[in-house]
């Protein structure tokens, strides 16, 4: 009697559940557009992601990118979505990091965009994936508005994560999150981290889009609920980044030739970052910051680079944290010196080298394919071990070089050794007045808001800055020109959510994307067995 109850349709003429779940089983959802427009849709979103980021930062633009991206990939089946990720993959990393192309033409250029564009490209194909079976898998309501948004924001964070650590260390340059340092959603990285940022904005697109799938809803109820989503993101409100004292710093902007093809004597750089620091001289201050390759002579090494490291450290009456190039034990390391007393009292290698530019993987195959190129990376940086932290005149500062502010280790690195203030020295030479420099202060911003850490993001070119706990800008330099910022930095010794459990949200959130990946695959397994 139950049994005959439960498979009785509500309605006269509609069909039974099982009967439902069976004809979602033979039938996959369908695509939204022909092949031919999904493309076009998917070049749109990858112009519109790119738009997204500093350079224009017109931050809602990014939205509308994964909202483009995704309802191209609505109903395609895994072989057309292959072609529509490459188009919006290629798409937007070519124009991402086109900044590449300024020096180095384009060679190197396309390869990394093609590299991203087919990791772009494996995850639409996911996504796709679960598009296309979603009804069989949920087919109430609830279900698909509940779980497939939570479901594909999941499986597009997996693939920002696996980006970000491979191939050769990652490159994590095109996160959704890294697109919001100017946006109200920023201050969410401090609660949930940079994966969690991404998760809850793709969330947002992903619900929105079923939202008016849903045809059969009221459309007040489906405008209303769309609200309540982004509204429940915009009220939470900023971690309050608590802060303990100060430290008086000066940061150094030599604006100095110091790209991989700028023509210069060996010791210019180190020269122009004298003459700026001599300007000041009378300034109380705790430490002295110079940008990555400040020291263009190694002063371990060279008696005359040691001497006016002295010299300016005595001037000063402070430490002095310097880049500079290390050789030891026959290794090259990109490194960040201690230098007080006459020598070096601590120093930080750079942890995540860039390769094809710091170094050269499979060096005798890419010769074989593009000698010149391939012969402008003359040495081969070891990646670094040290500790991220130094105690620079009784603080605790995390030591940061280039591209490990990208790096979600080595950032979580420093709150776990301590660290009270970030110092993030960088050389952005290599890319000129390009968006390259933009992007990456909107980082370094993120990550400030992330660790609730001041962050004094200094550049031998610019944009150089020094950013407080709640993302707010403290002092900039005049990119492309020389000077330096002085001023009381807030300290912090509070450990925010995202630093507590920043890797555990990107993992969770993963992992469901994963999960309603693997059902998905089950129910198409399922419909082609019936299919026989």
């Amino acid at each position: 009697m139950t049994a005959s109850l439960l498979n009785r349709p509500t309605n006269p003429g509609a069909p039974a559940p099982r009967a439902r779940l069976a004809a979602a089983l033979a039938e996959p959802v369908r695509p939204l557009f022909p092949l031919w427009l999904a493309c076009l849709t998917a070049l749109g979103a990858g112009i519109a992601l790119k738009s997204g980021f500093p350079g224009q930062d017109v931050w809602p633009l990014t939205l509308l990118g994964v909202a483009l991206m995704l309802i191209s990939l609505i109903g395609r089946t895994w072989r057309s979505a292959v072609l529509v990720g490459l188009v919006g993959g290629l798409t937007f990393w070519c124009a991402h990091i086109s900044w590449l192309t300024l020096y180095l033409g384009p060679v190197p250029w396309l390869a990394l965009a093609i590299v991203e564009g087919v990791f772009f490209a494996i995850g639409a194909v996911a996504i796709a994936v679960v598009y296309r079976y979603a009804d069989a898998i949920w087919p109430t309501r609830l279900g698909r508005l509940g779980v497939l948004p939570v479901v594909i924001s999941g499986l597009w964070v997996a693939r920002e994560a696996i980006t970000a650590v491979a191939p050769e260390g990652g490159f994590s340059w095109g996160r959704v999150a890294f697109s919001q340092s100017t946006s109200p959603f920023a201050s969410l990285v401090a609660w949930v981290g940079i994966s969690g940022l991404s998760f809850l904005l793709v969330w947002l697109v992903a619900f929105v889009i079923q939202l008016v799938r849903e045809g059969r809803a009221a459309v007040v109820g489906r405008a209303t609920l769309a609200v309540a989503a982004a509204a429940l993101l915009l009220v939470i409100p900023a971690w309050a980044a608590p802060t303990s004292g100060t430290t008086r710093i000066a940061a150094v902007q030599g604006n100095t030739k110091s790209g991989l093809l700028d023509r210069v004597v060996q010791g210019d750089n180190l020269n122009a970052h004298i003459t700026e620091t001599l300007k000041l001289e009378g300034q109380q201050v705790d430490m002295v910051v110079w940008p990555e390759n400040a020291s263009d002579i190694d002063p371990e090494a060279s008696p005359v680079a040691a001497e006016d490291l002295d010299f300016i450290s005595s001037i000063m009456k402070a430490p002095l944290v310097v880049g500079t190039i290390a050789e030891r034990d026959g290794k090259y390391y990109n490194t960040s010196l201690l230098w007080e007393n006459g020598s070096v009292a601590d120093y930080y290698d750079k942890r995540h080298p860039v390769p094809f530019a710091e170094y050269m993987p499979a060096r005798p195959l890419f010769y074989a394919l593009a000698p010149a190129l391939v012969s402008m990376v003359t040495r081969d940086y070891t990646p670094g071990t040290t500790s991220t932290v130094m105690n620079v005149n009784g603080v605790p500062a995390g030591i940061s070089i280039c591209f490990d502010i990208t790096d979600d280790q080595a950032v979580q690195s420093m709150v776990d050794e301590g660290a009270q203030v970030i110092l993030a020295q960088t050389n952005n030479a290599d890319f000129g007045q390009t968006d390259e420099n933009l992007q990456q202060l909107a980082i370094a911003r993120l990550r400030a808001i992330e660790t609730g850490r001041s962050v004094v993001n200094i550049s031998t070119v610019g944009h150089s800055a020094i950013i407080a706990p709640d993302g707010s800008t403290i002092d900039s330099l005049t990119p492309y020109e020389p000077g330096a910022m002085v001023d009381n930095v807030p300290l912090s010794t509070t450990v925010t959510p995202a630093s507590l459990f920043g890797k555990g949200v990107e993992l969770l959130v993963s992992g469901l994307g994963v999960a309603g990946l693997v059902f998905a695959l089950v129910a198409a397994a399922r419909r082609r067995r019936r299919a026989r």
